[in-house]
Protein backbone atom coordinates (compact mmCIF):
# COMPACT_ATOMS: atom_id res chain seq x y z
CA UNK A 1 0.00 0.00 0.00
CA UNK A 2 2.64 2.37 0.57
CA UNK A 3 4.33 1.92 -2.82
CA UNK A 4 1.26 2.37 -4.32
CA UNK A 5 0.57 5.64 -2.65
CA UNK A 6 3.99 6.47 -3.17
CA UNK A 7 3.66 5.92 -7.00
CA UNK A 8 0.18 8.08 -7.17
CA UNK A 9 1.86 10.61 -5.52
CA UNK A 10 4.78 11.19 -7.45
CA UNK A 11 1.88 11.02 -10.52
CA UNK A 12 0.46 13.40 -8.74
CA UNK A 13 3.04 15.75 -8.97
CA UNK A 14 4.66 15.21 -12.31
CA UNK A 15 0.69 16.21 -13.62
CA UNK A 16 1.07 19.45 -11.98
CA UNK A 17 4.19 20.33 -13.71
CA UNK A 18 2.27 19.27 -16.96
CA UNK A 19 -0.86 21.51 -15.99
CA UNK A 20 1.33 24.71 -15.60
CA UNK A 21 2.12 24.37 -19.06
CA UNK A 22 -1.47 23.58 -20.02
CA UNK A 23 -2.63 26.63 -18.07
CA UNK A 24 -1.11 29.22 -21.23
CA UNK A 25 -3.22 26.92 -23.60
CA UNK A 26 -6.64 27.24 -21.56
CA UNK A 27 -5.47 31.40 -20.82
CA UNK A 28 -4.82 31.98 -24.19
CA UNK A 29 -7.93 29.78 -25.74
CA UNK A 30 -10.61 31.16 -22.45
CA UNK A 31 -9.67 34.92 -23.18
CA UNK A 32 -9.22 34.79 -27.09
CA UNK A 33 -10.40 31.88 -28.87
CA UNK A 34 -6.98 31.00 -30.02
CA UNK A 35 -5.39 27.45 -29.95
CA UNK A 36 -1.60 28.98 -29.16
CA UNK A 37 0.47 26.45 -30.41
CA UNK A 38 3.35 28.68 -29.59
CA UNK A 39 2.98 27.92 -25.77
CA UNK A 40 5.75 25.44 -25.55
CA UNK A 41 8.18 27.78 -27.74
CA UNK A 42 7.14 30.51 -24.80
CA UNK A 43 8.40 28.46 -21.75
CA UNK A 44 11.40 27.70 -23.96
CA UNK A 45 12.28 31.49 -24.14
CA UNK A 46 10.88 32.50 -20.53
CA UNK A 47 13.30 29.54 -19.37
CA UNK A 48 16.35 30.66 -21.18
CA UNK A 49 15.83 34.57 -20.49
CA UNK A 50 15.79 33.34 -17.07
CA UNK A 51 18.34 31.00 -16.26
CA UNK A 52 20.65 33.19 -18.78
CA UNK A 53 20.22 36.41 -16.97
CA UNK A 54 20.91 34.66 -13.29
CA UNK A 55 23.77 33.34 -14.56
CA UNK A 56 25.29 37.03 -15.72
CA UNK A 57 23.73 38.42 -12.45
CA UNK A 58 24.36 35.94 -10.02
CA UNK A 59 27.72 36.58 -9.81
CA UNK A 60 27.23 40.49 -9.41
CA UNK A 61 24.41 40.49 -6.56
CA UNK A 62 23.03 38.67 -3.61
CA UNK A 63 21.29 35.64 -5.11
CA UNK A 64 17.50 37.54 -4.01
CA UNK A 65 18.14 40.63 -5.81
CA UNK A 66 19.87 38.53 -8.71
CA UNK A 67 17.00 36.28 -8.81
CA UNK A 68 14.06 39.15 -8.84
CA UNK A 69 15.84 41.34 -11.85
CA UNK A 70 16.04 37.82 -13.44
CA UNK A 71 12.07 37.37 -13.66
CA UNK A 72 12.00 40.96 -14.18
CA UNK A 73 13.55 40.67 -17.23
CA UNK A 74 12.10 37.77 -18.20
CA UNK A 75 8.88 39.33 -17.95
CA UNK A 76 9.97 42.20 -19.55
CA UNK A 77 11.09 39.60 -22.65
CA UNK A 78 7.68 38.16 -22.63
CA UNK A 79 5.35 41.65 -22.47
CA UNK A 80 7.58 42.64 -25.63
CA UNK A 81 7.05 39.14 -27.34
CA UNK A 82 3.44 39.66 -26.28
CA UNK A 83 3.05 43.40 -28.13
CA UNK A 84 4.97 41.71 -31.04
CA UNK A 85 2.67 38.92 -31.64
CA UNK A 86 -0.23 41.34 -31.21
CA UNK A 87 1.05 44.24 -33.80
CA UNK A 88 2.80 41.86 -36.47
CA UNK A 89 0.39 39.11 -36.58
CA UNK A 90 -2.56 38.85 -34.51
CA UNK A 91 -3.77 42.67 -35.45
CA UNK A 92 -3.40 41.39 -39.08
CA UNK A 93 -5.89 38.65 -38.54
CA UNK A 94 -8.96 40.72 -36.89
CA UNK A 95 -11.92 38.15 -37.92
CA UNK A 96 -10.25 35.31 -39.11
CA UNK A 97 -10.94 31.95 -38.67
CA UNK A 98 -9.66 29.84 -36.15
CA UNK A 99 -7.73 27.88 -38.60
CA UNK A 100 -6.14 31.02 -39.77
CA UNK A 101 -5.08 32.03 -36.23
CA UNK A 102 -4.21 28.29 -35.47
CA UNK A 103 -1.49 27.83 -38.32
CA UNK A 104 -0.24 31.67 -37.40
CA UNK A 105 0.88 30.42 -34.10
CA UNK A 106 2.23 27.35 -35.27
CA UNK A 107 4.61 30.49 -37.66
CA UNK A 108 5.48 32.30 -34.35
CA UNK A 109 6.59 28.45 -32.40
CA UNK A 110 9.16 28.31 -35.07
CA UNK A 111 10.33 32.02 -35.03
CA UNK A 112 10.69 32.02 -31.12
CA UNK A 113 12.20 28.77 -31.25
CA UNK A 114 14.72 30.46 -34.12
CA UNK A 115 15.14 33.75 -31.79
CA UNK A 116 15.61 31.91 -28.61
CA UNK A 117 18.41 29.60 -30.00
CA UNK A 118 20.10 32.75 -31.91
CA UNK A 119 20.26 35.18 -28.83
CA UNK A 120 20.52 33.01 -25.69
CA UNK A 121 22.22 29.50 -27.56
CA UNK A 122 21.42 25.97 -27.58
CA UNK A 123 23.21 24.06 -24.53
CA UNK A 124 21.93 22.63 -21.32
CA UNK A 125 21.26 24.94 -18.49
CA UNK A 126 21.19 24.05 -14.97
CA UNK A 127 18.65 26.52 -13.04
CA UNK A 128 18.23 27.19 -9.30
CA UNK A 129 15.83 29.23 -7.78
CA UNK A 130 16.62 28.24 -4.37
CA UNK A 131 13.53 25.97 -3.78
CA UNK A 132 14.88 23.14 -1.56
CA UNK A 133 15.69 19.78 -3.96
CA UNK A 134 16.18 17.35 -0.76
CA UNK A 135 13.73 14.35 -0.95
CA UNK A 136 11.96 13.69 2.72
CA UNK A 137 9.91 10.89 4.10
CA UNK A 138 6.32 12.07 5.42
CA UNK A 139 3.37 9.86 6.84
CA UNK A 140 5.97 7.63 8.69
CA UNK A 141 3.45 6.73 11.71
CA UNK A 142 1.00 5.78 8.74
CA UNK A 143 2.90 3.65 6.43
CA UNK A 144 6.16 1.56 7.39
CA UNK A 145 9.17 3.77 6.06
CA UNK A 146 6.83 6.41 4.82
CA UNK A 147 6.18 7.77 1.65
CA UNK A 148 9.42 9.49 -0.24
CA UNK A 149 8.67 13.48 -1.61
CA UNK A 150 10.59 15.30 -3.32
CA UNK A 151 10.18 19.22 -2.08
CA UNK A 152 10.95 20.82 -5.36
CA UNK A 153 7.61 18.69 -6.61
CA UNK A 154 6.03 20.06 -3.60
CA UNK A 155 6.43 23.87 -4.38
CA UNK A 156 5.87 23.69 -8.04
CA UNK A 157 2.67 22.08 -6.46
CA UNK A 158 1.76 25.03 -4.79
CA UNK A 159 3.04 27.43 -7.01
CA UNK A 160 0.52 25.70 -9.27
CA UNK A 161 -2.15 26.48 -6.92
CA UNK A 162 -1.55 30.12 -6.50
CA UNK A 163 -1.47 30.56 -10.32
CA UNK A 164 -4.75 28.96 -10.65
CA UNK A 165 -6.43 31.07 -7.88
CA UNK A 166 -5.07 34.09 -9.09
CA UNK A 167 -6.12 33.66 -12.69
CA UNK A 168 -9.56 32.51 -11.22
CA UNK A 169 -9.67 35.94 -9.76
CA UNK A 170 -8.74 37.55 -12.68
CA UNK A 171 -11.47 36.26 -14.67
CA UNK A 172 -14.21 36.40 -12.42
CA UNK A 173 -14.09 39.50 -10.73
CA UNK A 174 -11.93 42.09 -12.65
CA UNK A 175 -13.28 44.57 -15.80
CA UNK A 176 -10.04 43.29 -17.77
CA UNK A 177 -11.15 39.71 -17.14
CA UNK A 178 -15.00 40.05 -17.83
CA UNK A 179 -13.86 41.91 -21.32
CA UNK A 180 -11.38 38.70 -22.06
CA UNK A 181 -14.02 36.27 -21.77
CA UNK A 182 -16.17 38.44 -24.33
CA UNK A 183 -14.00 38.80 -26.89
CA UNK A 184 -13.51 35.09 -26.97
CA UNK A 185 -17.09 34.52 -27.15
CA UNK A 186 -17.29 36.39 -30.20
CA UNK A 187 -14.59 39.24 -31.23
CA UNK A 188 -17.07 40.97 -33.80
CA UNK A 189 -19.52 40.99 -31.11
CA UNK A 190 -17.10 42.27 -28.16
CA UNK A 191 -15.71 45.37 -31.22
CA UNK A 192 -19.09 46.10 -31.41
CA UNK A 193 -19.41 47.16 -27.90
CA UNK A 194 -16.27 49.07 -27.08
CA UNK A 195 -13.94 46.24 -26.95
CA UNK A 196 -10.73 47.35 -28.01
CA UNK A 197 -9.71 43.54 -29.38
CA UNK A 198 -5.53 44.31 -30.27
CA UNK A 199 -5.53 45.67 -26.50
CA UNK A 200 -7.17 42.28 -25.23
CA UNK A 201 -4.89 40.21 -27.41
CA UNK A 202 -2.10 41.51 -25.64
CA UNK A 203 -2.88 41.36 -22.43
CA UNK A 204 -3.90 37.79 -22.61
CA UNK A 205 -0.42 36.98 -24.09
CA UNK A 206 1.51 38.89 -21.78
CA UNK A 207 -0.95 36.87 -19.23
CA UNK A 208 0.26 33.80 -20.71
CA UNK A 209 3.38 34.53 -20.96
CA UNK A 210 3.85 35.22 -16.89
CA UNK A 211 2.47 31.42 -16.73
CA UNK A 212 5.13 30.46 -18.93
CA UNK A 213 7.65 31.98 -16.72
CA UNK A 214 6.01 29.94 -14.14
CA UNK A 215 6.05 27.11 -15.66
CA UNK A 216 9.56 27.32 -17.01
CA UNK A 217 10.95 28.08 -13.65
CA UNK A 218 9.24 24.70 -11.95
CA UNK A 219 10.53 22.48 -15.33
CA UNK A 220 13.72 23.99 -15.44
CA UNK A 221 14.83 23.52 -11.65
CA UNK A 222 13.62 20.04 -12.35
CA UNK A 223 15.42 19.00 -15.86
CA UNK A 224 16.91 22.05 -16.81
CA UNK A 225 16.72 24.65 -19.08
CA UNK A 226 16.78 22.85 -22.52
CA UNK A 227 15.57 22.89 -26.27
CA UNK A 228 13.35 20.07 -25.02
CA UNK A 229 11.08 22.11 -23.29
CA UNK A 230 9.16 22.95 -26.54
CA UNK A 231 7.97 19.41 -26.19
CA UNK A 232 6.32 19.64 -22.69
CA UNK A 233 3.77 21.20 -25.19
CA UNK A 234 2.37 18.08 -26.65
CA UNK A 235 2.43 16.84 -22.90
CA UNK A 236 0.28 19.14 -21.83
CA UNK A 237 -2.13 18.51 -25.17
CA UNK A 238 -3.87 15.77 -23.58
CA UNK A 239 -4.10 17.34 -20.24
CA UNK A 240 -6.08 20.32 -21.92
CA UNK A 241 -8.54 17.65 -23.92
CA UNK A 242 -9.21 15.83 -20.57
CA UNK A 243 -9.45 18.78 -18.26
CA UNK A 244 -11.35 20.87 -21.19
CA UNK A 245 -9.82 23.72 -23.18
CA UNK A 246 -11.81 26.60 -22.07
CA UNK A 247 -11.62 25.58 -18.05
CA UNK A 248 -8.55 26.41 -15.72
CA UNK A 249 -9.19 24.37 -12.97
CA UNK A 250 -10.09 21.37 -15.64
CA UNK A 251 -6.20 22.44 -16.68
CA UNK A 252 -4.93 21.06 -13.04
CA UNK A 253 -7.50 18.45 -12.78
CA UNK A 254 -6.51 17.02 -16.31
CA UNK A 255 -2.70 17.04 -14.97
CA UNK A 256 -3.19 14.81 -12.34
CA UNK A 257 -5.45 12.70 -13.96
CA UNK A 258 -3.04 12.22 -16.76
CA UNK A 259 0.36 12.24 -14.41
CA UNK A 260 -1.23 9.99 -11.65
CA UNK A 261 -3.01 7.46 -14.47
CA UNK A 262 1.15 7.46 -17.02
CA UNK A 263 2.70 6.54 -13.73
CA UNK A 264 0.45 3.75 -12.06
CA UNK A 265 0.17 2.30 -15.61
CA UNK A 266 3.76 2.12 -16.02
CA UNK A 267 4.52 0.60 -12.74
CA UNK A 268 2.03 -1.72 -12.57
CA UNK A 269 1.20 -2.59 -16.55
CA UNK A 270 4.82 -1.93 -17.88
CA UNK A 271 5.71 -5.49 -16.76
CA UNK A 272 2.74 -6.99 -18.88
CA UNK A 273 2.55 -5.34 -21.66
CA UNK A 274 6.37 -4.11 -22.00
CA UNK A 275 7.79 -0.54 -20.92
CA UNK A 276 7.18 2.94 -22.35
CA UNK A 277 3.78 3.58 -20.99
CA UNK A 278 4.18 6.81 -20.41
CA UNK A 279 4.84 8.06 -23.56
CA UNK A 280 1.43 6.96 -25.10
CA UNK A 281 -0.51 6.79 -22.14
CA UNK A 282 -1.94 10.16 -21.91
CA UNK A 283 -2.97 10.34 -25.90
CA UNK A 284 -4.72 7.41 -25.06
CA UNK A 285 -6.77 8.88 -22.32
CA UNK A 286 -7.05 11.83 -24.41
CA UNK A 287 -8.84 9.85 -27.26
CA UNK A 288 -11.18 8.23 -25.33
CA UNK A 289 -12.21 11.23 -23.65
CA UNK A 290 -13.12 12.62 -26.93
CA UNK A 291 -14.84 9.65 -28.07
CA UNK A 292 -17.33 10.47 -24.85
CA UNK A 293 -17.12 13.73 -23.56
CA UNK A 294 -15.53 15.99 -26.49
CA UNK A 295 -15.69 18.93 -24.27
CA UNK A 296 -13.65 17.46 -21.93
CA UNK A 297 -14.89 17.24 -18.55
CA UNK A 298 -15.12 20.60 -17.20
CA UNK A 299 -15.16 22.29 -20.84
CA UNK A 300 -18.66 24.36 -21.39
CA UNK A 301 -20.75 22.64 -23.49
CA UNK A 302 -21.03 23.38 -27.04
CA UNK A 303 -24.90 24.01 -27.73
CA UNK A 304 -25.13 24.67 -31.16
CA UNK A 305 -29.03 25.92 -32.56
CA UNK A 306 -30.36 25.02 -36.33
Amino acid sequence: MAFFVEVLVSGLLSGVLYAMVALGFVLIFKASGVFNFAQGAMVLVAGLALVRALGWLEPRAPFWPALMLAIAFSGALMTGIAWGVERFALRKLVNQTALTLFMATIGITFVLEGLGQQIFGAQVYKLDIGLPRESLFVLESVFDGGILLNQLDLWSAVLAALLVVALAVFFQRTQVGRALRAVADDHAAAQSVGIPLTRVWFIVWMVAGFVAIAAAAAWGSKVGVQFSLVYVALKALPVIIVGGLTSIPGAIVGGLLIGAGEKLAEVYLGTAIGGGIEQWFAYVVALLVLLVRPQGLFGDRIIERI
